[in-house]
């Protein structure tokens, strides 16, 4: 019995790592979002990479990623 409270433990704070990293990588997705709104894409392109690099797996991740695309694409 005793084991299966500690993994239920451990697995209970994997859990709040995943939420706590998706909740930092939304953070950084709206500030990314105010940077570009603001024309500072270099800043914007900075903090999408950021979230890219440290949090592949999260929501903000798939965002990112596409507004990436967005500002490396060339204009016309």
């Amino acid at each position: 019995m005793r084991a299966w409270c500690t993994i239920l433990a451990i697995f209970a704070s994997l859990l709040a790592g995943c939420t706590s990293g998706d909740k930092q990588a939304a953070e950084l997705l709206e500030t990314a979002r105010f940077e570009e709104k603001q024309n500072n894409l270099d800043h914007a392109a900075q903090l999408y990479n950021e979230i890219l690099k440290k949090y592949p797996s999260s929501p903000a991740a798939k965002d990112a990623a596409a507004r990436m695309g967005m500002l490396t694409q060339p204009k016309h």
